[in-house]
C-alpha cells in the first residue's frame, strides 16, 4: 500500500479530491516503477484539486506534474534498481497517475537521471517551473541575448517559473526588471536578483500595438494583455519566452512588433521537449541555478495537506516554489 491524493469525479462533473491508501497493482502500465521522494505543487495541479479548470483527462486520477526519486523496479534497460530520476511533463497527473503520491509507474522515456548537483529536493524546488524558466533563458540565448544587452523583463515574477527565471538570469549577468502584483515581495524579488520591480498594472491592461522600445528579452508566464504589452516594448530584433496563460489563453497583440521591429515570440512547451535538451535543461539548472536563492524561494508542504493549500495557491498566496513532502502522508 502507499498513499496517494487521488482525484474522482463527482455529481455534475465535480471534482471530489481525498488523501487515500491504494494498492501497487492499481498503478497504471508503465516499464519502471519510481519509489517517489519528493514531489511539488504546481498551478496546474491546483487547478486539477480544486477542479477550476478541466485538467483532468481520465478518470479516477493521482494529480501531480512532476516528482523525483528512486527507480525501484524496471524492465527498461536504460534504468536499473537505485537510480535516482527525475520527471516533469507527459501529461503525467492529468492523463497518467502522476507524482504526488508515494509510488509512480511511468514510461522510462519520460525519465532524466537526476543531474550531478541536485539532490531530490532541489530537483522538485525546481520542478516543471523551473524547468520551464531554464527553457525561457536557453531560448533567449539561442536568440543571441547576452548579458550586455539591455533589460529583460520577467511577467509573473513572485510566481514559481517567474522566481526561478529572476534567479537564473540575475546569476548570468543580466539585468532583470521583475512583474508582479504583490508590490510588497518587492524585496524578496530584489534578493533573487531583480534590478527593479514595477506593478503588473502597468502590463496587464489594453494597449498600443507599439510602444516604445524597453526590453531586449522578455520572459513571459502570464499572456493575455500582459504578453501583448511586452512584446509591444520590446526593442528591435529582441526576443519573448512565452510559456505560461495566468492572464489568460488570449493574445490580444498586434503583428506591428514582429514586422517592424523583427521581434521574435518564441512558445515554450516543457511537456514534450526531446530527451536530448530535456537533458541539456536540467545540466544547465544544475549548474547555473544559485542553490542559495532556491532554498530561499522554496517552501514544503506535506502530502496531507496539499488538498488544502492549492486553492491558496491558485488565489496568488504562495510564494516561489513549494515542494512535497511525500513521506508525510
Amino acid at each position: 500500500m502507499f498513499k496517494a491524493v487521488l482525484l474522482e469525479q463527482g455529481e455534475g462533473g465535480t471534482t471530489v479530491a481525498r488523501m487515500t491508501g491504494l494498492d501497487e497493482s492499481a498503478l497504471p502500465e508503465g516499464d519502471v516503477r519510481v519509489a517517489v521522494r519528493w514531489s511539488s505543487l504546481n498551478y496546474k495541479d491546483a487547478l486539477a484539486i480544486t477542479g477550476r479548470s478541466p485538467v483532468v483527462r481520465k478518470w479516477p486520477m493521482v494529480p501531480g506534474i512532476d516528482f523525483a526519486g528512486i527507480v525501484e523496479q524496471s524492465s527498461d534497460p536504460r534504468w536499473t534498481v537505485g537510480d535516482e530520476v527525475v520527471l516533469t511533463g507527459f501529461g503525467v497527473g492529468e492523463g497518467h497517475w502522476g507524482g504526488l503520491a508515494q509510488k509512480a509507474q511511468v514510461k522510462g522515456d519520460w525519465l532524466v537521471g537526476l543531474p550531478a548537483g541536485l539532490d531530490a529536493r532541489r530537483a522538485m524546488a525546481v520542478g516543471t517551473a523551473g524547468f520551464t524558466a531554464m527553457l525561457c533563458v536557453m531560448a533567449l540565448e539561442k536568440h543571441g541575448l547576452g548579458p550586455g544587452d539591455g533589460e529583460v523583463l520577467v511577467t509573473g515574477a513572485s510566481g514559481g517559473v517567474g522566481s526561478v527565471a529572476v534567479a537564473l538570469l540575475a546569476r548570468l549577468g543580466y539585468r532583470v526588471v521583475a512583474s508582479t502584483g504583490r508590490l510588497e515581495e518587492r524585496d524578496y524579488l530584489e534578493s533573487l536578483g531583480a534590478g527593479s520591480v514595477i506593478d503588473r498594472a502597468t502590463l496587464s491592461a489594453p494597449g498600443r500595438p507599439l510602444a516604445k522600445e524597453r526590453w531586449a528579452g522578455v520572459v513571459d508566464s502570464v499572456g493575455s494583455h500582459t504578453l501583448a504589452n511586452a512584446c509591444a516594448a520590446t526593442r528591435e530584433n529582441g526576443a519573448v519566452a512565452a510559456c505560461g496563460l495566468a492572464q489568460g489563453m488570449d493574445f490580444p497583440a498586434s503583428v506591428a512588433p514582429f514586422i517592424l521591429r523583427g521581434v521574435t515570440l518564441y512558445g515554450i512547451n516543457s511537456v514534450t521537449v526531446p530527451r536530448a535538451p530535456r537533458e541539456a535543461a536540467w545540466r544547465r539548472i544544475a549548474q547555473d541555478m544559485p542553490m542559495d536563492l532556491l532554498d530561499t524561494i522554496t517552501g514544503v508542504v506535506a502530502l496531507k495537506d496539499v488538498i488544502e493549500v492549492a486553492p491558496r495557491f491558485l488565489d496568488g498566496k504562495v510564494r516561489g516554489r513549494l515542494v512535497v513532502d511525500v513521506s508525510a502522508a
